[in-house]
């Protein structure tokens, strides 16, 4: 899995020690570590869906990760994409990003690159004589 760019929060040690660890437990295992809430989802699927609480929300309090899903009309439905997701974010959370170095050009690929450019200006300056 990669890192996103913008992801430049570094995950403390225990976090993400917590997340290994509950990414080696079974569904049940899991769900017995979160805090589970129910809520009436809003959008489409009828009176079902606006009058029933099949909207879930985990939280998972070691890790203080939190997830929803309301885009099914059953709760067990969602509690099971909510715990796929709660699964994503504790992958996410175990990934260590490498140590960037700082590398410097060779002095050949400079010079390259130097005459490249001169060479594309050279073919942009005769297009421009031409013309006139």
């Amino acid at each position: 899995m990669r890192a996103h760019p913008s992801d430049t929060y570094v995950v403390p040690p225990s976090r993400r020690e917590a997340a290994l660890r509950a990414l080696g437990l079974d569904d049940a295992s899991l769900l017995a570590q979160c805090e589970e809430q129910f809520f009436v989802a809003s959008g489409p699927g009828g009176q079902h869906r606006n009058k029933t609480a099949s909207g879930v929300r985990l939280t998972h309090s070691p890790t203080e990760i939190s997830v929803t899903a309301t885009e099914r009309r059953s709760q067990a439905r969602n509690r099971s994409a909510a715990l796929e997701r709660l699964r994503d974010g504790l992958r996410r959370l175990t990934f260590v990003p490498k140590p960037r170095r700082k590398t410097k050009p060779s002095r050949s690929s400079q010079q390259k690159r130097l005459d490249s450019k001169k060479r594309l200006g050279l073919k942009k300056a005769l297009r421009r004589s031409d013309r006139f």
